[in-house]
């Protein structure tokens, strides 16, 4: 069985997209949702769904990041997933978690990626970069933001009257239905390696 841990900050889309996909998986268990917004719309799916729920303020993702290291041990998480999750993963913790921390961009990396780069900003910077293309970029976490090695892409066009909100809702659609498939990719990866 391979545990899951999700992180989102957001309203939960994709993090509930993930744990339906998974629902009647026998080898993957997404363990717990993580956030670090009590408010955040994540909270009330992930209690829809019955999860374990972590709240980590940003105080306590950089002040206790061993704690949360040993608590992730202790719930033997294999994998991480960042889901809509806007705070940086301190060092540590991707060094206690090599290549099994993953996360989701609502863009083709390594174009309009890095610090501030999530949501509406993704989209009005390809809109105004008048991309031709856009897509998501499923990509290992490392050190940087948005830097990590790419596991998988999908590309939309960006038509010529696109606003941002357009181009969200085509990139949300990529995001259904390619995000599961990159997490297993990893998780099939992790399989060959235990």
């Amino acid at each position: 069985m391979i545990n899951v841990a999700l992180f989102a900050s957001g309203s939960g889309t994709n993090a509930e997209n993930l744990i339906n996909y998974f629902s009647t998986s026998k080898e993957v268990k997404i363990k717990l949702v993580v956030t670090n917004n009590a408010e955040a719309g994540v909270v009330k799916r992930a209690e829809a769904h019955k999860k374990n729920i972590q709240i980590i303020s940003k105080q306590a993702l950089t002040n206790y990041t061993e704690q949360i290291i040993d608590f992730l041990q202790t719930e033997k998480v294999d994998l991480i997933v960042l889901a809509g999750f806007l705070l940086k993963i301190p060092e540590k913790l991707i060094q206690a978690f090599p290549n099994r921390i993953i996360n989701i961009h609502p863009a083709l990396l390594p174009k309009h990626g890095g610090k501030g780069m999530y949501g509406h900003y993704v989209h009005k910077a390809v809109i105004d970069a008048k991309e031709k293309e856009s897509g998501i970029t499923a990509h290992y976490v490392n050190e940087e933001y948005d830097k990590g090695a790419t596991i998988l892409q999908a590309m939309c066009k960006v038509d010529e009257n696109e606003t941002p909100e357009t181009l969200a809702e085509k990139i949300h659609e990529l995001e259904y239905f390619y995000f599961p498939k990159a997490v297993e990719k990893v998780i099939e990866e992790l399989r060959v390696k235990n």
